[in-house]
């Protein structure tokens, strides 16, 4: 992701919405375990810790959180809505990761929305916006 036309130093923020997943999966921190795991092993990411967690009562929605070296990656469940909200921040440049693919497989979501943003932090005298990539840039 990283080019000529994006600044040399940079990480990488993808925000995703997966709408329309079973609201069964969506309350399973089994399913939520997995899908960190794969991301985090796929992407060659290191934990600082271990993942917290916290189960709504009533609806049943998840939050997650863990802290990489990287940065982090989060999720919150809204099973009553059917969707899913995931941020993972990379300081380092990683690959486009498949969410889509893992996200319904294991939450059989109908849609998922993948915002890639581009975010540089280096300092220089002027600043650089955030750059905003949609999925296929």
């Amino acid at each position: 992701m990283v080019s000529s036309e994006y600044p040399a130093v940079c990480g990488t923020e993808w925000i995703v919405d997966a709408r329309g997943c079973s609201a069964d999966s969506l309350k399973s921190l089994d399913r939520l375990h997995a899908l960190f795991e794969q991301i985090i092993s796929d992407l060659d990411l290191r934990t600082i810790g271990e993942t917290h967690w916290h189960q709504f009562p009533g609806s049943g929605g998840i939050t997650g959180l863990c802290l990489l070296a990287e940065s982090h990656l989060a999720c919150h469940t809204f099973p009553e809505h059917e969707s899913l909200c995931l941020n993972l921040f990379c300081c380092r440049p990683r690959p486009q990761w498949n969410f889509e693919g893992a996200l319904a497989k294991l939450f059989s979501a109908s849609t998922v929305d993948v915002q890639a943003v581009l975010r540089a932090y280096a300092s220089t005298d002027q600043p650089e916006p955030a750059l905003h990539l949609q999925e296929g840039q």
